[in-house]
């Protein structure tokens, strides 16, 4: 009898192809993959420690599986082991704990602890971990877009986050390895490719400064240190553009439809960049641009390097290569020491923006950062209170933005059919991601149409009908 195999994957993007990798190494080492909720002989719950909420949901998924089937190997892998190794080693309901990096050795090291009953680690240091894990997606459980990752870590070290404790340092990816998955995932019809990691924006950084010391050149070039030690600043002081570079490569690759990118931080937007990547006709013009505050002060207590004029600027920037570009972001409310006056500045700002979509957060202490330690912690009452006002303002420039779509002619990838009020829809997105449906019992799943926005379905929903 095929052993069985269950997964689950707990919080970013990243965490889900890093999963999808894991189920693949699965499949080919002769296991049957069953949903989490199934009786497995491995359960693997692919953690995230991002937030303490996400710390006891990752807790409670490796409980839950343990109850399902005692007898099953339970393994923990990823950010909350990365951050919490000696809490999940004395954890009865786990039997293998494999921190980042490792990912690659699941199914040897599942074998292993098959065969001793023991428990088994495999946790490393991940700040001296130099070298980008090898992890490659063969298929996915979506059958219309799929994530790639391109990098690992991050070197900003913002004061409210840990994600550069357990990820460690930027590794990126090597392109060819890129190029070579996304040609084998398109010729299987995946039309959109999303790129994600950790920190897009660093993506290459860490290549350029090995290529230049293997050249045995960094005393000589002050200019190229600079932007080897700012990321963010490679686009307008070297002129390299690896991630622009990136882009437009995958742009050449046969039956790629759309492009998509994942987070970016402002500051590698430049009018090289934009103007690299408007050359690709597949290129989605939906920008995640994180903010995090309106209020530069604000910034200044988050490490977040930039200021509000800098964002704005390069919002304004965008406007110029794009038609109606999407702009959609993360702003964190209730940060240590956040008055009124900040909070007001923050919410003038977004207004001055027009975003389509924010993910608004309530500041929570997170051990292991500088924030958690800062004085002057806003209540969680005030929290509440900020966070319900920017979500109402946030879901009114959502339908504005919304507006602006009715009448004109969009090109929707369907992704699923759902039913509203006993009616037959068909939902997809459009480049910019507005999410559409039409009234049809026909599925279209996988395929990219021309359709005309005629209304408004809900909040979320615009109604089109297909013109081709």
């Amino acid at each position: 009898m095929r052993k069985t195999a269950a997964f689950l994957s707990l919080g970013c993007k990243v965490n889900s192809y890093e999963t999808e990798a894991m189920r693949g190494m699965f499949e080919a080492a002769g296991y049957d993959i069953v949903d989490f909720k199934d009786v497995a002989d491995v359960y693997v719950v692919n953690t995230c420690t991002v937030t303490n909420i996400a710390d006891r949901k990752s807790r409670q998924m490796l409980h839950q599986a343990k109850h399902r089937n005692p007898q099953a190997i339970i393994a923990a892998v990823g950010c909350y082991v990365q951050a919490a190794e000696e809490v999940l080693l004395a954890d009865s309901a786990v039997d293998l704990v494999i921190g980042n990096n490792k990912k690659s050795d699941i199914v040897t090291m599942v074998e292993r602890c098959r065969g001793s009953n023991e428990k088994e680690e495999l946790v490393v240091n991940i700040n001296d971990e130099m070298d980008y894990e090898e992890l490659h997606v063969v298929t996915t459980m979506d059958k219309t877009r799929t994530f790639i990752k391109i990098q690992d870590g991050c070197n900003r070290f913002c004061s409210y986050c840990i994600i550069p404790y357990v990820r460690g340092r930027v590794r990126s990816r090597k392109e060819e390895d890129i190029l070579q998955e996304i040609t084998e995932l398109s010729k299987k019809g995946y039309k959109e490719i999303v790129l994600t990691g950790i920190h897009i924006s660093s993506y290459g950084t860490d290549l350029l400064k090995k290529e230049a010391q293997l050249k045995e050149q960094l005393s000589e070039l002050d200019e190229e240190e600079v932007v080897l030690q700012d990321p963010d600043s490679f686009n307008r002081v070297s002129g390299e553009m690896p991630l622009a570079k990136l882009i437009v490569k995958i742009g050449e690759i046969d039956g790629v439809e759309r492009i998509r990118l994942g987070s970016l931080e402002p500051r590698i937007i430049t009018e090289e960049f934009l103007t690299a990547i408007a050359s690709v006709g597949q290129f989605c013009p939906h920008f995640h641009l994180s903010l995090q505050s309106g209020s530069d002060s604000v910034l200044t207590r988050m490490n977040r390097k930039y200021s509000a004029a800098e964002y704005y600027d390069r919002v304004q920037m965008i406007r110029k290569f794009f038609d109606h570009p999407s702009f959609t972001t993360d702003v964190i409310v209730g940060f240590p020491g956040e008055t009124e006056e900040e909070f007001r500045q923050t919410m003038e700002f977004v207004k001055s923006i027009g975003f389509s979509h924010i993910h608004v957060f309530k500041y929570s202490k997170r051990a292991g950062t500088k924030a958690a330690i800062m004085t002057d912690q806003i209540p969680e009452e005030l929290k509440s209170r900020r966070s319900d006002e920017l979500i109402a303002l946030a879901n009114l420039m959502s339908k504005e933005y919304h507006a602006l779509f009715l009448g004109r002619i969009e090109k929707v990838l369907f992704e699923e059919a759902i039913e509203i009020n006993g009616k037959s829809y068909q939902i997809g997105h459009n480049e910019r991601y507005l999410k559409l449906a039409v009234s049809e019992d026909t599925e279209l799943s996988n395929q990219l149409l021309e359709c005309k926005v005629t209304g408004t379905l809900s909040e979320e929903l615009l109604l089109c009908e297909i013109i081709n």
